[in-house]
């Protein structure tokens, strides 16, 4: 499996940044961000899961995304220690449409079904990383700068791990290609869900 520099790396980027409005909101907003967390991390978990039933054929998917949905649990009861720490219920939320959204425009058959799935957790593993980054940066403690800074690097890592995969199938030009026009998609879809304290809403650029 390939080793992708930074440079390839910003290859598959995000199509459009988000917005400095995104931020004003998840901090003012902390409890509410960090139960829409915690579900985000365990749906991680579970995409990851999925795949690895989805394609039993496909031994070399195994590993990879069984190492991706631990460290996704490990994430997500992390998020749950922190709710606890903050008094903050974790609660049952309206799913957010952001995901399905994205995942809607998968092409219906494989191989290119398989490939917009690794493609489509890619672009959802980058948001998260910057909006990590950005929590990093402005959350109004520094335990919660910490953690979101570690968070932005795995998150990193499993972006790195999507694209890696998705090439095992095609070439890399070809998969650069579709990962454009799914990144064109998720920005469209973000750009029209309303602003809100979660960390897939809109406030693009």
């Amino acid at each position: 499996m390939a080793f992708y520099t930074a440079s390839v790396i910003e290859d598959f980027a995000l199509a459009a940044p988000t917005g400095p409005a995104w931020t004003r909101y998840a901090i003012a907003g902390l409890g509410e961000l960090l139960v829409d967390h915690a579900h985000c991390e365990k749906k991680a978990a579970g995409t990851a899961l999925n795949l690895i039933f989805r394609y039993p054929r496909h031994v070399h998917l195994h590993e990879p995304l069984s190492r991706l949905a631990r460290e996704e649990l490990v994430h997500f009861e992390q998020v749950l220690a922190l709710l606890r720490a903050r008094g903050v219920a974790f609660a049952a939320q309206k799913p957010a449409p952001y995901a399905g959204r994205l995942r809607a425009a998968a092409r219906g058959a494989d191989p290119g079904r398989l490939i917009d799935a690794l493609l489509c957790s890619a672009l959802i593993e980058a948001r998260s990383c910057e909006r990590f980054a950005l929590l990093a940066d402005a959350a109004p403690d520094p335990a919660l700068r910490e953690f979101y800074a570690g968070l932005h690097a795995a998150e990193s890592r499993h972006q790195r791990v999507y694209i890696e995969l998705g090439e095992s199938f095609v070439p890399l030009a070809e998969l650069r290609a579709r990962h454009g026009e799914l990144a064109a998609h998720e920005a469209a879809i973000l750009a029209q869900t309303p602003l809100a304290a979660r960390m897939h809403a809109g406030a693009l650029a």
